[in-house]
């Protein structure tokens, strides 16, 4: 009997690992599919348009006779809103993670771990709705400005978005440095502040960077939010106020209006196999982060 139960159970583990590589390996090939899915449909396009004037490009005008499909505006927004929102996002979020982790007692750190873990449920077009009600109108009257839909609107929002997913995997890097650091530095004479300061950031950083590369993949693909609240102006910015189009709001608003196999159609298929391959540099920075935080 004891010998039929442990072979019940080698059986069992031996199923129970071949499911998670099944979904492993799966996991890789629907990856290898969407890639070849969005190069083979954004192929025609690239073999038949420049694509020097399709990156660098200055002008979008799909539907004239002679079609303009310059995407560097939308590179321009995109990249002007995910680095306003790094720049709001990155020192609220690891100093909330620091919070957290090293200063907060165990009721404030519950409390404040399920609120973060709530902000990162909220739906995108939620938060849009919240955008354009609330923080457009103040944007507006606060810089003097003619519209509150402007790229510093949209990294706002942003922000508000990617701090939870900082915040999450920060105080998970901070959370994991063994407690002979902290304890060996407060024996030295440092002060709390100078703890975490030298020896718990240093040592978290690589995940802190890992935690900062996936919060700029998560606002670098966002769509509902920034289609509401940047304005959609297929221009080159000259200032953080100024209304902007990013790469993901442009597929969203015209996929709908295009022929099916034409050129613009396939147009928007080149954008997203240029996000694509974009936030696939920044999630693989991130892991290469995250992999030297697990072998320290």
């Amino acid at each position: 009997m004891y010998y039929f139960g442990k072979n019940m159970r080698k059986i069992l583990y031996i199923i129970i690992e071949s499911i998670i590589f099944f979904c492993g390996i799966l996991s890789i090939i629907f990856v290898i599919l969407i890639f070849g899915f969005l190069f083979k449909e954004s192929f025609v396009f690239l073999k038949n348009y420049n694509i020097v004037k399709f990156l660098f490009g200055r002008f979008w005008y799909p539907t004239l006779e002679t079609a303009l499909f310059g995407i560097l505006p939308f590179i321009c927004g995109s990249v002007l809103v995910s680095v306003g929102a790094c720049i709001i996002a990155v020192p609220i979020g690891i100093m909330t993670a620091l919070f957290i982790s090293e200063v907060a007692s165990k009721n404030i750190r519950n409390i404040l771990k399920s609120l973060i873990e709530l902000m990162a449920a909220i739906p995108s077009i939620v938060i849009g709705f919240i955008g354009m009600a609330t923080i457009v109108p103040i944007v507006k009257n606060v810089f003097s400005i003619p519209t509150g839909l402007t790229a510093f609107t949209g990294s706002l929002m942003l922000a508000f978005m990617a701090i939870p997913t900082i915040v999450t995997i920060s105080e998970d890097a901070i959370h994991s440095v063994p407690w002979q650091y902290r304890e060996g530095a407060l024996a030295l004479g440092a002060t709390k502040w100078q703890m975490m300061k030298i020896v718990i950031l240093k040592i978290a950083m690589p995940g802190i960077m890992g935690a900062i590369m996936l919060g700029i993949g998560r606002v670098v693909g966002e769509t509902m939010a920034v289609i509401m609240i940047t304005g959609n102006a297929a221009h080159i910015p000259t200032s953080i106020f100024d209304p902007v189009r990013t790469l993901t709001a442009t597929i969203a608003t015209e996929m709908g209006e295009t022929v099916k196999g034409g050129i613009h159609y396939k147009s928007l298929f080149a954008i997203g196999f240029v996000l694509f391959i974009i936030t696939f540099i920044v999630n693989f920075i991130a892991d290469i982060f995250l992999k030297k935080n697990k072998n320290l």
